[in-house]
């Protein structure tokens, strides 16, 4: 099939309310200084195997792979953290492509992350290292009515403004305590 029968096949995304988008903006621009608070619920179910509650929504399932001793029915903690990245900067990019007027046919993001896990939790080696991911790369493969540099502006633009983008380049305070 040709390019040009490629293109006419194509479908556009489910749109974001363009309305509600800027009325979501402009609401933001009248108080620049509120802060939400989001709130998570984890409970054990034994093994290594973790559910979590968001909201009223049903529960959302992390696990270990079996080379961590779980049952692999679901991410890992920090597959959980790459897909949140992932969420968050296609999000940003479906937003700024509405508010920018360029329609989407196709949104997707690979990521991959170096980690070191030779500390297993504590209990393997617990020299000095940094802890964590070191290094994440994020590919996009994105179907738009724009040019490859309006596609690029969109990735960078989001990659800015993306809050979980910066809380994982950003130091933040974390408070850690028994209830």
């Amino acid at each position: 099939m040709s390019n040009v029968a490629e293109k006419t096949d194509r479908k556009p995304l489910r749109p974001i309310d363009l309305e509600g988008l800027k009325s979501l903006g402009a609401k933001a621009k009248m108080d620049p200084t509120k802060v939400n608070t989001l709130k998570a619920h984890t409970e054990c179910e034994g093994i290594f195997r973790m559910m979590t509650y968001c909201r009223d929504l049903d529960g959302h399932l992390i696990d270990e792979p079996p080379t961590l001793l779980g049952e692999n029915n679901a991410p890992n903690p920090s597959e959980a953290g790459l897909a949140a990245l992932a969420s968050c900067l296609l999000v940003g990019i479906h937003a700024n492509a509405t508010y920018r007027g360029i329609t989407l046919y196709k949104l997707e993001a690979d990521l991959e992350g170096d980690i070191n896990i030779s500390s297993v939790w504590g209990v393997g080696d617990t020299s000095e290292k940094r802890l964590g991911f070191t290094e994440i790369r994020v590919k996009f493969d994105i179907d738009a009515d724009c040019s490859r540099e309006e596609l690029q502006e969109l990735i960078e633009w989001s990659d800015k403004w993306s809050p979980v983008a910066n809380t994982m380049r950003n130091p933040v305070t974390t408070h850690v305590s028994l209830a």
